[in-house]
């Protein structure tokens, strides 16, 4: 179950999409977002972490690459084309 977690949160796949050894997805999912509501992940993480700076094991390096770090065209400003459509946008009314 643990192992289900970690592999979604290391490789970003859907849930629906998790290996099969982990077991079914859905109880996967379900336990993770309970555990994480009820504090449970955290306790783990935080016992985790202590155990790995007792035996000097923790590593912590963080990188990110900025190719797969974008946002979409329109939160980065990009312009929209004219199509003629307005869109939610509302008509003038000519009286």
């Amino acid at each position: 179950m643990i192992n289900g977690m970690l592999f979604k949160a290391k490789t970003g796949v859907a849930w629906r999409d998790l290996p099969e050894r982990y077991g079914p997805w859905k109880t996967v999912y379900n336990r993770f977002w309970r555990w994480s509501r009820n504090g449970t992940l955290t306790m783990l993480v935080c016992r985790a972490r202590v155990i790995a700076e007792a035996i000097d094991e923790l590593d912590r390096e963080v990188s990110v690459d900025s190719s797969i770090v974008r946002a979409h065209q329109h939160a980065a400003g990009a312009r929209r084309q004219a199509t003629g459509h307005t869109g939610g946008q509302r008509r003038r009314r000519s009286d």
